[in-house]
């Protein structure tokens, strides 16, 4: 199941760069020292860059390479899959291949029909029709300031340059050793903004009085929890004019939306405090992403330390890309991002034989698997239950799954697939997004028929599904 080397198809950004240069494909051919065909079937994605074409890219046009080390085609054929779910394209049979096809090919034209979508969704929502077209299971699980948000955050390869670097400085700033800084960052806030701690009980995990500048934290909360929201409040009070140009330059379309990704944006730069880029990819990449040797040395929890691991995208110093998803026991995804093709589907429930589910079941133990999803891409993927803590008797225990996944070419990299024989393609559990876009015929957990396949009902035969999907 090891991939081989990935090749950088990139016709679209080829293309762009010739005609703001004012080139025939001649005469860039010429400044490239190749053929003119070679430039069609550059631009064409029917050949990929060699690093001969690469270095000449560089040297005569400056080019910036991280245009094509996150060009992320692939994640928006994803997403175009994800979004021709939705039942209102139910009668529409659109291939994988041409997904690809037009996310490499004419990645404007998708960009303005992914918007569109978003548009419809929009206004469906608003004229209250997503309850009454799409019920149950299918009408959407999350506010759509939510969506807009997390699909910013999936188009950054969750990873926003200026924040990271802003926690980065503030850390090595402390000047203390890792072990008190939560007693650094209360003496931070108190030299510099006139903030005290005060630790108290109540349902708030955070609560700061402006008039009072009081910042109350959870006394039941964990360390780690107390240190991030210690981390947050700097992140309100010292970069509010990063993150203001930051959405500024986002151009939601609702203030909901705007002040979602304030707050997110809030929570990456206290992740990235407490986590400093650097130190931690160096780390993590030592430990061979040992999450609980990691919690441990950073004084972090599983559960952030899984977070920061799916954001280490910073150009020229880039880790193993992970996606990484939290789950209620109803199966709502409450957080997901994504360095990766996995994609998490908007319509539907996600598919049962992921290990995320099975995470309930265990004693808070890191659940291993080895997955192929149906467009043949192998992940390791590996999964543990989070309990929050209680603030009385009578409050219901809060009870989360965590999954972190790799893509299976990074396995050598993960401590845990050292007892996997990743070579063995029978090892690998077949799973899928979700019933309602997963093609595989042969599921006796499938739930529903696939959108894009017609099915057939032997009235003489009865199996754990009651219907077949026809070839």
């Amino acid at each position: 199941m090891a991939d081989g080397p990935k090749k950088i198809f990139a016709g679209a950004h080829i293309r762009h760069l010739r005609q703001s240069q004012r080139l025939t494909q001649a005469q860039l051919a010429q400044k490239l020292g190749i053929s003119t065909s070679y430039i069609n079937q550059i631009e064409n994605n029917q050949r990929s860059l060699s690093a001969a074409v690469i270095l000449g890219l560089v040297d005569q046009f400056d080019f910036n390479l991280s245009g094509l080390i996150l060009d992320d085609s692939g994640k928006i054929a994803v997403e175009l899959q994800d979004v021709l779910s939705d039942p209102v394209f139910a009668d529409l049979k659109v291939l994988r291949q041409e997904l690809k096809v037009a996310a490499n090919n004419t990645p404007n034209l998708t960009e303005a029909f992914l918007h569109l979508y978003k548009v419809f969704q929009s206004t469906r929502t608003q004229l209250g029709q997503v309850d009454n077209a799409l019920p149950g299971s299918e009408s959407s699980v999350a506010p759509l300031p939510y969506e807009e948000v997390r699909d910013y955050f999936h188009r950054k390869d969750n990873y926003i340059d200026e924040l990271d670097l802003a926690a980065e400085s503030f850390t090595e700033s402390l000047g203390r050793s890792r072990a008190d800084r939560v007693d650094a960052i209360a003496a931070h806030l108190q030299d510099r903004h006139g903030v005290q701690i005060a630790l108290g009980d109540g349902p708030s995990l955070r609560s700061f009085e402006t008039s009072t500048r009081k910042l109350h934290l959870n006394v039941g909360s964990s360390r780690a929890t107390r240190l991030f929201q210690m981390a947050y409040q700097v992140g309100l009070l010292e970069q509010a004019g990063l993150m203001e140009n930051l959405l500024d330059s986002a151009g939601f379309h609702t203030p909901d939306a705007r002040e979602v990704c304030r707050m997110t944006f809030a929570n990456y730069f206290a992740g990235a405090v407490i986590l400093p880029y650097a130190r931690f990819a160096s780390r993590a990449a030592a430990l061979r992403h040992d999450l609980d040797r990691l919690a441990l040395e950073f004084g972090a929890s599983r559960e952030q330390v899984c977070h920061r691991l799916s954001m280490l995208q910073r150009p020229g110093q880039k880790g193993v890309p992970f996606f990484f998803v939290r789950v209620d026991r109803a199966g709502t995804v409450t957080k997901r991002h994504s360095a990766t093709s996995f994609q998490f589907t908007r319509f539907g429930g996600s598919c049962p034989l992921w290990n995320v589910h099975q995470a309930f079941e265990s004693n808070q133990d890191i659940l291993t698997q080895l997955a192929t999803t149906p467009d043949g891409m192998g992940y390791l993927c590996l999964a543990f239950a989070k309990s929050a803590p209680r603030t009385s008797a009578t409050e219901m225990p809060r009870k989360y799954a965590i999954g972190l996944g790799c893509e299976i070419s990074h396995a050598d990299r993960i401590v845990y697939a050292d007892t996997l024989d990743t070579s063995d393609p029978a090892r690998f559990d077949p799973i899928g997004t979700s019933c309602r876009i997963c093609e595989r015929g042969d599921c006796s957990h499938r739930a529903v028929p696939p959108i894009a396949r017609r099915i057939r009902i032997d009235h003489n035969a009865r199996r754990a599904v009651p219907f077949q999907i026809d070839d």
